[in-house]
């Protein structure tokens, strides 16, 4: 494999990422780290009972605001076995889906760059959590996932070490991968 956009045999990789566009925007961002700063938006309504509708509609990022293409709605609610209605992913799952989302399109973007055709990416995410302090039975058990494990079955033009040097890269870029495993400050307000 080279470095390049193509393998040995000189097919061009296609992840369909511009691996070209990023390295060109993060030189950028590189030399002028105000636009760098980023704030992503997302707003949640309660429909009724443990269900809810969350939308993104835009970000301000590069001195200004900016508008998706589309806004993206995703609804969550609590399974039945939690006396709900199940009409969306819990809140935690949509956690899960969002570390396997980051970590896979983080992926597919160091396959490109590196020069590495991917033919297919799955990532299966679980995290595991004793529920009987989200319930408040138990103020000693944490409301959070005591673990979480993420196993990528991964189909590439590439070594094993290769792949896991994908993973390895992919993980120490990952938004979401350090948004769950560090902590933020998080601000509730009412107002």
């Amino acid at each position: 494999m080279t470095t390049t956009d193509t393998t040995l045999t000189d097919r061009p990789v296609d992840n369909g990422v511009n691996s070209g566009a990023l390295v060109d925007a993060r030189e950028a961002l590189s030399n002028a780290p105000e636009a760098a700063e980023f704030t992503w938006r997302a707003s949640c309504s309660w429909v009724h009972g443990t269900y809810s509708r969350s939308t993104v509609e835009g970000f301000s990022g590069l001195g200004q605001d900016h508008l998706h293409k589309s806004t993206f709605t995703f609804d969550a609610d609590h399974p039945e076995c939690f006396a709900s209605e199940d009409r969306g992913a819990t809140p935690v799952e949509l956690v899960l889906a969002a570390l396997g989302s980051c970590l896979t399109g983080g992926l597919a973007s160091v396959a490109q760059h590196r020069g590495i055709q991917l033919r297919s990416v799955t990532a299966t995410i679980e995290g595991s959590m004793n529920v009987l302090g989200m319930l408040g039975a138990d103020p000693d058990i944490r409301n959070g996932f005591n673990d979480i494990t993420v196993r990528f079955a991964i189909d590439a033009d590439a070594s094993d070490d290769d792949i896991r040097a994908l993973v390895a890269q992919s993980q120490k870029r990952s938004a979401v991968f350090d948004i769950v495993t560090n902590p933020s400050n998080v601000t509730v307000e009412v107002v």
